[in-house]
């Protein structure tokens, strides 16, 4: 007898417990009350959706806890206020309640799946192998006038070193640091300066060239042959620029979908700066 109702009891603990459990894992579960408004599961588990990595990174019972004294200590700030509300305050609730739904709509849209094709296609319009040539890596001397020019030229086939007279006489930004252009592809210079350069032999110095700019006397110090990055390498960033569009796109199809109406009324702009009005 003693042993049934031993059985009899564990049976009704262990569905006690596993009840018990359930109610815990509901979003409604009240965690904390405050001043009668309700902190829940629920609560918790959406700010944590919202955090960084950093955070979502700490251990289980630590982030609990952490989240839960954040949402008491803001219900405890929000009631402090709740009878203080003026005309700033609503409005400014009223705009960050629209940013909320606005980005978390937009959170929502951006987790649609790319496709594989998609990132793909992207990858080769991009990266193709058109893209792959030369880059060069030069310095130039900049002068304003052609006599100028041919005269830090002769200087320079006389034995004048190069990043000397650069930071003596070019007018250019790049004059402090001896001329140096670093590293750079076709189509990144004007035409008449990389026509210039297309024809210099390494450690070579080009005649005085003129472009909008004024005056050139460019150095080639090397060249190199450029590859397209990997479709790996620059996953993430195809990702990005895809889901991008894509919202853009969703956002544009849903604003031009909308009813919105602009009421004609004369402002003058000058008016958005005064926070006085919020007052009345």
């Amino acid at each position: 007898m003693r042993k049934l109702f031993f059985l009899i009891y564990l049976n009704f603990f262990m569905v006690f417990c596993a009840t018990n459990n359930a109610i815990a894992q509901d979003a409604n579960t009240v965690l904390a009350t405050v001043g009668g408004t309700n902190i829940t599961l629920g609560h918790v588990i959406a700010l944590q959706d919202r955090l960084t990595d950093q955070y979502k990174s700490l251990e289980d019972a630590v982030l609990f806890k952490g989240i839960l004294d954040q949402l008491i200590q803001q219900a405890v700030l929000a009631k402090a206020i709740e009878n203080q509300k003026s005309s700033r305050i609503q409005y400014s609730y009223e705009n960050e309640l629209r940013a909320f739904l606005a980005n978390t709509y937009i959170s929502m849209i951006s987790k649609d799946a790319l496709s594989e094709k998609d990132i793909k296609d992207f990858y080769e319009v991009k990266y193709n192998s058109s893209q792959s040539g030369k880059e060069f890596n030069a310095a130039h001397i900049l002068l304003k006038t052609e006599s100028k020019a041919i005269a830090v030229k002769e200087q320079i086939a006389a034995g004048g070193n190069f990043s000397d007279l650069a930071k003596s006489h070019s007018t250019g930004p790049s004059g402090s640091r001896g001329g140096d252009l670093g590293w750079f592809g076709k189509g990144a210079m004007v035409p008449a300066f990389e026509k210039a350069v297309l024809a210099l032999e390494i450690d070579a110095v080009s005649d005085p060239i003129e472009t909008q700019f004024g005056w050139h006397i460019i150095k080639l110090n090397n060249s190199r042959l450029k590859t397209p990055p990997s479709l790996e390498d620059v996953r993430a960033e195809i990702e990005r620029a895809l889901k991008d569009k894509y919202i853009s796109e969703e956002v544009r199809k849903i604003t031009a979908a909308a009813k919105v109406v602009r009421t004609e009324v004369s402002i003058d702009p000058s008016i958005v700066r005064n926070i006085s009005l919020l007052s009345k």
